[in-house]
């Protein structure tokens, strides 16, 4: 969680560095993004070629007592780039002042392209030229954060699909649309699950599909580049660029080529693609009826043509070509506009007679503020060539439109588990049970590991902290800064009730608090002895995640107590400086107490968050074992269905998921406690009270002063 958050914070730092270097550039900003996607790909490449440079060298073969020369090939088996000296990102960040970087870069961008004759033309170079020296070196600098030295994992792979994503959310290329949110593309990714064969995208974009499609086969631990054969148009050239770079950053290489999809097929891939996945653009109504009429890739016929000659929609156009492609096991999986999935007339005719086949496998609602430039609620398709014969009549309808996160006030996603527990009914649908068992295992384990990690955890770098214990730590360094002030105090005073009651119920809480961690503690140890050797049939695995349930409620708990005791802890702290004047006083060391409180305040943020983390993924498991609690595939109210296509047909051959999933029944917030609710109310009020009674005596003495 923490790693996650520096990531994050990492990302939009470089962001906003390099965006604002553009104000002292020539170019506006859907000039400027190619430029800068350019550094970007040379330093994520990088990040690649030294992740895997010197297990590549230690395997090297030797003969005579001489070590084989490194091969670019070396790097495309391990999903990298060679990159030669003058292409390192060191190196051009350790240029001087004096030194060109316009034609460093432009150096490295071609020693790349000589080495991969893919990229030949592909790399941005002349750009460079526009820019002044001094704000290129800014720049590389920029993208060349000590941070990222030390981080692990395809990192910079997170931080260039990061940059795509902002140049989206400014339009900054073609509307945005050479982008689509890596949450839907991962989903289409992973519900197709792709093995062995070609990879077709239509409408390729910047190449996340591919890019995508890849992961899936390395995380079932092969090499992508053998397995999986890349073809792709565009009609964009700039576009088409990105789109090779993203699969170079990646070590993969792929034909893309430039072309109107619409009217030309130069793959000539009509029957013969394993996969497709796509994101089209939505509801075009410019495409030329007549160049497309006798088109092999409309097998259901046209749809509505307009008097122009135009045809009404394109939607249908492309799921037609979508389907045309597939050969006779192939799936696919692509955004559709919702608009597509209930349409009338001519574009139900042609639904109807692609629903007739029983190749359509899966439909997904998924709500609106997914993408960065439009806010339209839209479908995620799945076709299947080779549907088992227990399927061909029957269609799986998802509604997951109450399924997402908030990324920011105008753009939501899937958090990963969001997008694991979506792939999880299809796993059920398909009748891999096992999938469904390991994940809910998963969860499990994975709740009692952040469960132990409240009382000690180590990052990556091999550093421990202890969130639950340093939080108290620094409660009791907050305590003594302030103690030789309270100690000078004669408790006798009437005056001094107050503070003594808030001193009182701090010291209580923090009681209550110390049983709690405790008995946390203890039903965290007994539940590690239960899981050790917990069977994984579903019966079992059912009882032990409700199990887990007193575990997670005492997270929930302690995050309540927690962000209590700093509010008491530091109501004690306001209360001597507001009403016994602590300030004015030699014991009371203000800087020394400033520090503390914020100390306090970061370790109250850890220990929240990693409480928090505990109930989270118990809820993920819970959610999937309270919804199918056989570990089969039935259907929920409110989210899925396996809809016959009898039914499909009485409803105008609708393919709206929400049309047959009902609506969920409205949950209780779980999570409210009003006892709690209530207590941190009585704090804030009494915060509330001394700010009033502070503010009215301030308002006396002005009348005062003014003779009122």
């Amino acid at each position: 969680m923490a790693q996650l958050e520096h990531i994050q914070a990492l990302e939009k730092r470089l962001w906003s560095a390099a965006d604002n270097l553009r104000a002292n550039s020539n170019y506006a900003s859907n000039e400027y993004f190619l430029p800068v996607m350019g550094l970007v790909f040379l330093r994520h490449a990088y990040s690649r070629y030294l992740a895997v440079k010197d297990d590549i060298q230690a395997s090297l073969p030797s003969r005579g007592g001489k070590t084989r020369e490194v091969t670019k090939e070396d790097f495309s088996q391990r999903s990298a780039i060679y990159l030669r000296p003058e292409a390192q990102f060191d190196h051009l960040v350790s240029l001087p002042d004096s030194a060109d970087r316009a034609r460093a870069i432009i150096d490295a961008m071609e020693a790349i392209e000589n080495d991969y004759t893919s990229l030949k033309g592909v790399l941005p170079k002349s750009e460079y030229q526009e820019l002044d020296n001094e704000v290129l070196g800014q720049l590389l600098r920029t993208l060349n954060p000590d941070e990222l030295k030390r981080v692990k994992g395809d990192v910079f792979g997170r931080i260039y699909e990061y940059f795509l994503t902002q140049f989206a959310d400014q339009g900054a290329h073609d509307g945005g649309e050479f982008f689509t949110p890596v949450s839907l593309v991962s989903l289409i990714a992973h519900v197709l699950d792709p093995e062995r064969g070609t990879v077709l995208d239509p409408a390729c974009g910047s190449g996340g599909m591919f890019v995508q499609s890849a992961r899936t086969v390395e995380e079932h631990g092969d090499n992508p580049s053998e397995r999986l054969t890349f073809r792709g148009l565009e009609k964009n050239a700039t576009t088409v660029r990105l789109a090779k770079m993203n699969l170079a950053v990646h070590g993969l290489e792929g034909d893309i080529q430039r072309a109107i999809t619409y009217y030309e097929d130069p793959h000539e891939l009509v029957g013969k693609a394993d996969y497709v996945m796509a994101n089209p653009p939505f509801n075009v109504d410019e495409i030329d009826a007549e160049k497309i009429k006798a088109d092999p890739r409309l097998p259901f016929g046209l749809p509505g043509v307009n008097k122009k000659g135009k045809v009404s929609n394109g939607n249908y156009v492309w799921i037609s070509y979508f389907y045309s492609y597939l050969s006779e096991r192939g799936r696919a999986g692509f955004v559709m506009s919702s608009q597509a999935s209930s349409a009338g007339r001519d574009e139900a005719r042609l639904r109807q007679a692609l629903v007739e086949t029983g190749d359509v496998d899966a439909m997904i609602g998924i709500r609106g503020n997914f993408f960065y430039t439009r806010s339209v609620p839209c479908e995620l398709w799945f076709l299947n060539r080779a549907k088992p014969a227990e399927h061909r009549d029957k269609v799986l309808m998802i509604d997951a439109r109450q399924i997402y996160r908030q990324v920011t006030r105008k753009i939501y996603d899937f958090s990963p588990e969001q997008q694991q527990n979506l792939q999880a009914i299809v796993w059920l649908y398909r009748g891999e049970t096992e999938r469904y068992l390991m994940l809910v295992e998963g969860y499990g384990r994975r709740t009692l590991c952040d469960a132990a990690a409240c009382f000690e955890r180590q990052d990556e770098e091999g550093s421990t902290d202890a969130p639950l214990a340093d939080f108290d730590t620094t409660l009791d360094a907050l305590g003594e800064s302030a103690a030789p002030f309270l100690d000078s105090l004669n408790d006798a005073s009437p005056s001094l009730a107050p503070l003594a009651e808030a001193r009182e119920e701090l010291a209580q809480a923090r009681h209550a608090f110390a049983t709690d961690v405790a008995a946390f503690r203890e039903t965290l140890t007994a539940e590690q002895a239960e899981w050790r050797g917990q069977s994984l049939t579903n019966g079992a695995l059912k009882q032990a995640v409700d199990r887990l349930t007193p575990l997670a409620e005492a997270s929930r708990d302690l995050v309540r107590q927690t962000d209590l005791l700093y509010k008491l802890a530091c109501r004690v702290i306001d209360s001597c400086e507001q009403e016994y004047a602590a300030k004015k006083s030699r014991l009371w060391p203000s800087r020394e107490i400033n520090r503390a409180r914020k100390a306090a305040d970061a370790a109250r943020h850890e220990v929240v968050e990693q409480l928090k983390a505990v109930r989270y993924v118990w809820k993920q498991a819970h959610w999937l074992t309270e919804r199918f609690p056989e570990a089969t595939l039935r259907d929920v109210e409110g989210l899925v269905k396996l809809v016959s296509i009898e039914e499909i047909a009485a409803n105008d051959w609708s393919l709206t998921p929400g049309r047959y999933v009902g609506v969920a029944p409205e949950e209780e917030d779980e999570d409210f406690d009003f006892e709690e609710a209530l207590r941190g109310i009585h704090v804030e009020l009494a915060d509330l009270d001394a700010e009033a009674s502070k503010l009215a005596a301030k308002i006396r003495r002005n009348f005062e002063e003014l003779g009122v």
